[in-house]
């Protein structure tokens, strides 16, 4: 679905729900699609499952400071678990600023 700001504005709360049922909600301005609406995915899904691992990290860092292999250890589980999910890649270094310039590289 592609909707003008000027249309959007009142319907934020039904786009977000639509975005968050899988649509694709894209917002025009002056006819140029400048933002996707999507939903935010986390590594932990689960909400029970998320608080479970969130203190079991917490309970492990109140028993004593932490090893560098332990540290190593806890950024691989997530560096792992983040790898199965189908997160959509964000832009990279070289083109994280492009929705500041037009199609020919000039500033907008």
């Amino acid at each position: 679905m592609r909707i003008s700001l000027a249309d959007a504005e009142g319907q934020l709360t039904e786009l977000v729900r639509l975005a968050n049922q899988g649509e694709e909600v894209i917002l025009m301005q002056e006819g140029r699609p400048v933002v996707r609406l999507a939903p935010v995915k986390t590594f932990i899904e689960d909400p029970i499952e998320r608080d479970k691992f969130i203190q079991h990290l917490q309970e492990e860092v109140r028993k004593k400071p932490l090893s560098a292999e332990e540290k190593s250890k806890i950024i691989n589980e997530i560096r792992d678990r983040v790898k199965h999910m189908n997160l959509e890649p964000g832009p990279d270094a070289a083109h994280s600023q492009d929705f500041l310039y037009d199609e020919d590289g000039l500033p907008k």
